[in-house]
């Protein structure tokens, strides 16, 4: 970025900042009236209140928020970790999974007058201390991932997954893991399959630890083999491959053992799953169903369209943001957490097409 100037490279003086006195000045009302029409207070008329904001907002009048900050004894701001993928931005970014999660997550924040910080995985703690935050959340942590350690450390609310049950100032919001995976397994059942496949990453996050363990647990209840492919990097050349790997049993007719359904829990786009098993000989539904973790909106625009797993990233936030908001604003300090129900969206991929 460059220095701003105008005339003669000289800088240019910064535009004086709007007063609440002078939108009172514009609008012909007292600064008093004014004041409760922005704050929502007060027994003002509809007319009077819009006035009132319309003047403020063509005037461009912004709140001190240093002033705010000082009655409200908080900065309103929120610090947010990605766990296992901020630090390669390429995937973080590419994740419609994440993707949603962090913008609900900070749509939902501000609408309750919270801005989001995004903090970098990995962070020291002399990189954010001298932050006034107000809260940290900590998407999908690792095992051996210490901000959350540091971060109660600092005496800061932590809200993260349910790894964190118990820990004193530690909230948690999670999906319900087990019946997520058996859902889509027992959706297989029901179409007939009797070899599906797991691909899943190579993580130690709970949430993967749980499919994994849920994955396990219904195979033996239905003396089905255990077939799981681990993928040992996010992105979706990696998962493609592992995908690839899962399916090397040979073309249509080859091999008996052959995978006939397959459940990815590792993100990654579902064309190019669907695709990769077309380059091995699978037609899907026919030889194959496929269930994708995924809220990538292009599954519902192949031919067939993909079943999906929904983790429901915006019912997270919001839960989130509510277990937040009860905990800075209202001094409700006990642990707390909830569980959020995933959705299966049923479509063609994986219906096995009868007569």
């Amino acid at each position: 970025m460059t220095s701003g100037s105008r005339h003669g490279g000289q800088p240019s003086s910064p535009t004086p900042r709007v007063r609440l006195v002078d939108v009172a000045r514009e609008a012909g009302l007292s600064k008093t009236t004014v004041s409760a029409a922005l704050n929502d207070t007060g027994r003002l008329s509809p007319a009077v209140r819009e006035k009132a904001r319309e003047t403020a907002r063509r005037m461009g009048y912004r709140p001190n928020a240093t002033a705010r900050q000082l009655r409200a004894g908080r900065a309103k701001l929120i610090g947010y970790v990605v766990g296992e993928t901020a630090d390669v931005t390429s995937v973080f970014l590419e994740s419609p999974y994440f993707a949603r999660l962090t913008g609900a997550t900070a749509a939902t924040a501000l609408r309750r007058g919270y801005a989001m910080v995004l903090l970098p995985t990995g962070s020291l703690q002399s990189e954010w201390a001298d932050l006034p935050l107000d809260a940290v959340v900590v998407t999908d942590p690792g095992a051996d991932d210490r901000i959350v350690d540091d971060v109660l450390a600092a005496g800061i609310p932590v809200f993260s997954d349910r790894s964190v049950e118990g820990r004193p100032g530690a909230y948690w919001v999670d999906v319900d893991t087990s019946a997520a995976v058996r859902t889509a397994l027992d959706h297989f059942l029901e179409q007939g399959a009797r070899r599906p496949v797991l691909v899943v990453p190579d993580s130690t996050t709970r949430f993967h630890d749980e499919v994994f363990a849920a994955h396990r647990e219904w195979c033996a209840e239905h003396g089905l083999p255990e077939r799981v492919v681990r993928v040992g990097e996010p992105g979706n050349g990696p998962v493609v491959h592992a995908v690839e790997t899962a399916l090397a049993g040979g073309p249509a007719g080859e091999d008996g053992d052959r995978p006939d359904a397959l459940l990815v829990v590792a993100e990654a786009s579902p064309p190019l799953v669907l695709e990769a098993a077309r380059r091995h000989g699978y037609d899907v539904p026919g030889d194959l169903l496929l269930v994708c973790v995924s809220e990538d909106v292009t599954a519902e625009h192949t031919e067939p369209p993909v079943t999906t797993l929904s983790l429901r990233p915006e019912a997270i936030a919001e839960a989130g943001i509510e277990h937040l908001v009860r905990v800075l604003e209202h001094g409700d300090r006990e642990p707390a957490g909830t569980l959020v129900p995933t959705r299966l969206d049923v479509r063609a991929s994986s219906v096995r097409q009868h007569g």
